[in-house]
């Protein structure tokens, strides 16, 4: 609980010092089309993964908080999808707001619900889901993720 405390504070206090240093985004809704391709993509290749796919949507410096508490890595994300620890058999996203900040930076927040098959074993996850989207090198990759469990 602390982690994803520390997550989500540390996630829009980023954001936010972003935001003031820029006084806000003229350009933000152009971006959101972009921002909005590049989740979507991430959601396949979560569903298909492949190293290629995986590393150019995600961030060197990636923190992806689980709803269960773990935080990975890029190098673990990658890995766990690929060894199927993770493993999403099919992924809806529903009801995703994007809001660009500073032009480089953007809040997604969405509703992921997906059938899985984690190290063999079947499931299903209901999530609330707040990324933090950061544009590098004209791309844009996903920096933070912090996922919460809808109720039951």
């Amino acid at each position: 609980m602390l982690i994803r405390k520390f997550l989500l504070a540390a996630a829009a206090t980023a954001v936010f010092a972003g935001c003031a240093a820029s006084g806000g985004s003229s350009s933000g809704a152009a971006a959101e089309p972009a921002v909005a391709a590049a989740a979507e993509r991430l959601r396949v290749a979560m569903v298909d993964p492949t190293p290629a796919a995986l590393r150019a949507l995600v961030a060197d410096d990636l923190s992806y908080g689980h709803s269960g508490g773990k935080v990975d890595t890029q190098a673990s994300f990658i890995a766990d999808l690929l060894d199927r620890k993770s493993d999403f058999v099919a992924i809806a996203i529903t009801d995703q707001t994007i809001k660009v900040v500073d032009g480089n930076t953007a809040i997604v927040r969405h509703t992921l619900t997906g059938d899985t098959n984690d190290s063999g074993k079947p499931g299903k996850v209901a999530l609330k889901i707040l990324g933090v989207w950061q544009k590098q090198g004209g791309e844009w990759k996903l920096l933070a993720r912090q996922a919460v469990r809808l109720p039951s």
